[in-house]
C-alpha cells in the first residue's frame, strides 16, 4: 500500500491537523444534509510518496516533474520520451549525491548566478527542442517553458542544483588522474585514425593531443563516478514504495544524465 505524505504545501489545506480533518470530512458526508446548505466540495487528491532514500521521501508530483523536466537534457536526443521508472532512478541517484555532498562538506558554497546564468545560455543554445523555435529570445524562452509546464524559477533552480552536483564530482574525482603521453598516443592511433576515410586530411598527433586526453580524463572519472554511485546505492536504504516503478535491475545513473 502507497504511503501518504500529508504536506500542507502540497494540499493547500494549511497545518497537517486540517488537512487530516478535510480527509475525514471528505469521507463521511451526511446523507441528510439540509437542501440550503452548499455541496460538499471534492475530495483533494493528496500527493503520494513513491520511494524513501535514506529516511528522505519522494513524492509522485517529483517524478512528474523530473518528467517535464528531462527537456532540458540535450543528452536525451534520440533516446525518447523518459519513462516514470527511469526519472525515479534519476531521482533516486540525485538524493544520494546531494545528501553525500552535504556529509563531505556541509558548507559547500553554492553556485554562484553567473556558473547558472551560464548553464542556462548553454542550454538554450544547445536543446534540440529548440531548433525550431526562438529560445534565444525572451519571448521564445517564454513559450517553450510554457509548452512544457515549466517556470523560470523552476529552471533556475534545477540547474543550480545540476551545477553543484557537476562542480563535486570534478573535485572529488578529476584531481590526481594523470593521463600519460603513451595513453593520448595509443588513443589517437588505434581510436581516431581509423575514424578517418582514406584520403581525408588527418590532424597530427600534437594538433589533437589536448582533445584527446579531455577525453580520457573524462572517461575515468565516468568510471570512478558511476562505481562510487553503485557503492552509495548499496550502502544507502531505498524503498521504492510504488510497485510500478520499480526496474528489474536498479539503474546507475551515470553523470551524463546530471549534465
Amino acid at each position: 500500500m502507497n504511503k501518504l505524505r500529508f504536506n500542507p504545501m502540497v494540499t493547500g489545506l494549511g497545518p497537517p491537523c486540517s488537512c487530516l480533518l478535510a480527509l475525514c470530512l471528505s469521507m463521511s458526508a451526511p446523507s441528510q444534509a439540509p437542501s440550503q446548505n452548499p455541496p460538499a466540495e471534492s475530495p483533494m487528491v493528496l500527493d503520494r510518496v513513491v520511494a524513501v532514500v535514506n529516511n528522505q521521501a519522494i513524492l509522485a508530483s517529483d517524478v512528474d516533474e523530473e518528467m517535464r523536466l528531462s527537456v532540458l537534457d540535450p543528452g536525451r536526443a534520440g533516446l525518447g520520451k523518459l519513462t516514470r521508472t527511469r526519472a525515479l532512478d534519476q531521482l533516486i541517484a540525485r538524493a544520494l549525491i546531494q545528501q553525500q555532498i552535504r556529509r563531505e562538506d556541509e558548507h559547500a558554497a553554492s553556485p554562484s548566478q553567473a556558473e547558472v546564468d551560464a548553464r542556462l545560455a548553454e542550454i538554450r543554445k544547445q536543446l534540440p527542442a529548440c531548433v525550431h523555435g526562438d529560445c534565444g529570445s525572451d519571448a521564445g524562452w517564454r513559450a517553450f517553458l510554457a509548452a512544457h509546464g515549466l517556470t523560470a524559477e523552476r529552471v533556475e533552480s534545477y540547474l543550480r542544483y545540476r551545477v553543484e552536483i557537476l562542480r563535486f564530482i570534478e573535485q572529488r574525482f578529476r584531481q590526481g588522474i594523470r593521463i600519460s603521453p603513451e595513453e593520448i598516443e595509443t588513443y589517437y592511433r588505434k581510436t581516431l585514425l581509423p575514424q578517418y576515410a582514406q584520403g581525408e586530411a588527418i590532424p597530427s598527433l600534437d594538433a589533437v593531443a589536448p582533445r584527446i586526453e579531455e577525453i580520457l580524463l573524462q572517461q575515468q572519472v565516468n568510471a570512478l563516478f558511476s562505481d562510487w554511485l553503485r557503492n552509495l546505492r548499496k550502502q544507502g536504504e531505498i524503498e521504492v514504495l510504488d510497485p510500478s516503478l520499480e526496474s528489474p535491475e536498479t539503474e546507475t545513473v551515470g553523470r551524463e544524465s546530471i549534465k
